[in-house]
Parts: C-alpha cells; sequence; structure tokens
C-alpha cells in the first residue's frame, strides 16, 4: 500500500468504509496516524475495532484533526459535515489528496489526471494500457481500477493513471497533474452542484492545480465556450483522432472514442511514447466491460455489449459507431429497461443507422411508441427475446447492439448483470466463447452511493 510518514502522529476521520474507505483506513494506520472510523453500516466499523476508533464525526469532538477524509458519494452541498468540519477547523479531503500528499516519498513518476462527463474511463483505461504494451510500470486508479492507497507503490519511471470525477476533484486541493485531460463537459450532477457552470468549475480545479512545466489537454469546445480556464501548465486542445485511424482500432469506433483516442494519443506522446508504441496499443485496446464491448462475431454478425449505457445521452454515440454501408442501416438496437427520462433524446439523431429495434423491459412499450413509423420495433419484453429475434433477422455486416438508454433496475441488479446476462445468452445462442477479453476495472462509482453518515 501507499503509505507517507507525514502522516505519522496525526489524528483522521474516514467518513465512509465502501473500498476506498478501507484501503485509505489502511494507508494511514500503516503510516502510524491515529485514526477514527465511521459508516452507517455496523459491518463495516467492526471490522477495525481494536485498531481504530469508534466514532461518527457528527458527534465526536474533532479538536486536532488534520482531516475528515470523506467519500466521494457525501454531497459536500447538503451534508452537515461540512459545517461541523468548519466548526473545528477542520479540512476535507478525499484519498486522492493523500496520494497527492504521499507523493514526495514515493520513487521518481508521473501521474495522469483525467475527468470529463463522458470517456473517462475508456480514455484512463487506454492510455493505462498504451504505457503497459510499451513497457512503462502503470497502474490505475481514482474512480477505476483499485483504491489508489490500496495499491503497492510503482518503480522509479512509473506513471499512475488516475479518473477522476467533479466529487473526487472536489476533495483534492494539491493534486499536480504531469498531465491532466479534460474531456467533454456537459450537464451533468446538478443535484450536487448550483448549476453548470458550478459543475464545469469543479472539472477545471484539476487544470488549476497544475504548475507551469506540465501539461494540460482540453476539450475545444469547453475551452471556447469559456467553461474552462487553463492553469498556469502548458496546454493544447483535444484533436480526434481521424477515421482512417480508427479503422485499425476495433474497439474504438464512433466520433466519441475519435475524442477518447485522441486525447489518449496526446497524452501518451508527452510522455515521451513512440508513434510506433502509441499505435500498438491502440491496435490491442479491448475495451472496458459493458462499454462498446465487442462480445463476438457469429456469422458475420457482430455482437456488441453496451449496458453501460443508461441514459439516451450515452447510448447516442454508440448508434453513430456504426453508420449505414451499401446495403443501408445494419444495427439491431436492444432498447428498454428503467426509463431516466421520457423520449428519444440524443439518439434520436441516429435513428437512419437503425434497422430494427426491439423494445424491453418496462420503457419498452414507450420506446415502440417513440420509434414505430420510423424504424421497425419488435416488442420484445425480455434480452432473451431480443437478441434471438435480433439473430434471426440479421444478416452478415450487421449489428447486434444491446445499448438500453436506460438503468438496469426493473429487471436486473445493475447494468453489470445486465450485460453478463446478455453475454450469456449470446453464448447459448451462437455456441461461441464470448468470455469477456475487456480491460478488468473496478468502477468506484458505485462508492458514491455512500453509506457514510
Amino acid at each position: 500500500m501507499i503509505t507517507c510518514s507525514a502522516w505519522s502522529g496525526k489524528k483522521f476521520a474516514v467518513l465512509g468504509l465502501a473500498r476506498s474507505g478501507q484501503a485509505t483506513v489502511e494507508a494511514l494506520l500503516a503510516s502510524g496516524a491515529e485514526v477514527m472510523v465511521w459508516d452507517r453500516q455496523e459491518e463495516p466499523r467492526l471490522a477495525f475495532e481494536g485498531r481504530a476508533r469508534i466514532g461518527d464525526p457528527m458527534a465526536e469532538d474533532l479538536t486536532g484533526f488534520a482531516g475528515i477524509v470523506v467519500s466521494p458519494g457525501v454531497p459536500l452541498n447538503t451534508h452537515p459535515i461540512v459545517q461541523r468540519a468548519e466548526k473545528f477547523g477542520v479540512p476535507i479531503i478525499g484519498d486522492i489528496e493523500l496520494f497527492a500528499q504521499a507523493r514526495a516519498e514515493l520513487p521518481r513518476h508521473k501521474v495522469v489526471g483525467i475527468t470529463g462527463t463522458n470517456g473517462k474511463s475508456t480514455t484512463t483505461a487506454l492510455v493505462h494500457h498504451i504505457l503497459k504494451i510499451a513497457g512503462v510500470p502503470t497502474t490505475l486508479g481514482g474512480n477505476i481500477g483499485l483504491p489508489i492507497l490500496g495499491q503497492e507503490p510503482l518503480p522509479e519511471g512509473g506513471v499512475y493513471v488516475l479518473e477522476l470525477s467533479s466529487y473526487q476533484i472536489d476533495l483534492t486541493q494539491s493534486l499536480d497533474c504531469d498531465v491532466a485531460v479534460l474531456l467533454n463537459i456537459t450537464p451533468d450532477h446538478l443535484d450536487r452542484y448550483d448549476n453548470f457552470e458550478a459543475y464545469a468549475a469543479s472539472k477545471n480545479r484539476l487544470l488549476e492545480m497544475q504548475t507551469g512545466d506540465h501539461y494540460a489537454l482540453i476539450n475545444w469546445k469547453a475551452f471556447e465556450g469559456g467553461l474552462i480556464h487553463p492553469g498556469k501548465a502548458g496546454f493544447n486542445g483535444i484533436v480526434p483522432a481521424s477515421e482512417a485511424g480508427q479503422a485499425h482500432w476495433p474497439s474504438l469506433q464512433g466520433p466519441h472514442n475519435a475524442e477518447n483516442a485522441g486525447a489518449a494519443m496526446a497524452a501518451c506522446a508527452w510522455l515521451g511514447l513512440s508513434v510506433h508504441q502509441i499505435e500498438a496499443g491502440l491496435r490491442t485496446f479491448t475495451g472496458l466491460p459493458h462499454r462498446m464491448e465487442r462480445v463476438t462475431t457469429h456469422n458475420g454478425v457482430l455482437f456488441i455489449n453496451d449496458s453501460k449505457a443508461t441514459n439516451p445521452d450515452s447510448t447516442a454515440p454508440a448508434l453513430a459507431a456504426f453508420p449505414p454501408e451499401a446495403g443501408g442501416p445494419r444495427i439491431h438496437w436492444i432498447v428498454g429497461g428503467l426509463p431516466k427520462e421520457d423520449g428519444l433524446g440524443a439518439t434520436e439523431a441516429y435513428l437512419a443507422n437503425v434497422k430494427r429495434a426491439y423494445a424491453i423491459g418496462e420503457a419498452g412499450p414507450r420506446f415502440a411508441e417513440l420509434l414505430e413509423g420510423r424504424v421497425p420495433v419488435d416488442r420484445s419484453e425480455m434480452i432473451c427475446a431480443a437478441v434471438r429475434r435480433a439473430m434471426r433477422d440479421a444478416v452478415p455486416g450487421d449489428v447486434i447492439l444491446l445499448s438500453p438508454a436506460c438503468a438496469s433496475f426493473d429487471q436486473f441488479k445493475d447494468f453489470e448483470r445486465r450485460g453478463e446476462h446478455f453475454r450469456q445468452i449470446v453464448a447459448a445462442l451462437t455456441g461461441e466463447d464470448v468470455e469477456a477479453e475487456s480491460e478488468p476495472t473496478i468502477d468506484h462509482a458505485k462508492d458514491h452511493g455512500g453509506k457514510a453518515a
């Protein structure tokens, strides 16, 4: 794990004991800190009995504490811990800030920090993969991979690649990224911010923490729109990869991945990798589970698992990734679940790419109403029926795409379970080995649900 002598003898409170919270406690204890822990669930608290003090920072005296380390799921705009911390003059921080504090004692290294509304996970995993293929010691952290403080320090010359949500940036004051990447910014998480501008300003803080000898890559539209104001570091706009290049990268199709790939290419070039090394990584990248995941090809038909697409905005890029060819539209779109919004949203712009839609789940009837008369629709209700009927209708060159534009909770525990179910059905109906070959990740967005108080 990552430790720091500067924490020795200091007192910290850790609020929220999900994965990153547990790793934080272990790192602080190993560094000689005095730690008070709290989670509203009893079981994670009991795991630290005898090793840490069990106490709710909302009730305990916080005099002399060096920091309150909270889960990113704690809403700083409404949670009373903010006023409590102010009363005692104690900073509220996250595990990424502790990592930033520990950097001085780690072997010489670099940090790439990646944020944005969409594309963070893919870009982070892609940068990590390119570095790994090139033989550079590297690891994932932040909102992806294992908790950063729970990982072993990289050897000299290593690169830490961090996916950073706005929530994590809010809890960080001193992370000076060697390369900071700010992807697209669209309205999101407005329950946590006063307005869209405040959300964008949160993202912008990743750039503001950089010093002058470092480098930033910025979404041009956000910069030209005045949402982003670079700090002291040098910067450039993200130049999307060309379609000619994308043709050789099976897991990086579509205009959204053009920006992701362009950002990863520029970041890795700045880190000193050659064009040949970067191209080798792009060609061999297998993507992330449930994010435009290529499951298999059977009888000339490609099966794509995009279960992570839980709203129309995230499904639209998947529909855009497979435009019509000489024979016309080729997407067999499996859509539906628990709706987050009414209407087709951004997917409407790409209906010309859809050969037939297969409506499933609670939102199935509504999607059928919206789509009938525009594209052929099959009211399948269940994923198994949708896949079977799509296979019946598809011809070589077509794509069977699970990109539901809805949450999964009407029929599944989460989007991962929905994607796994899709894989299993495809395996059963095709007889193909469809074990996921994607980059393994643990998405810490799950920690954001928070059981902190």
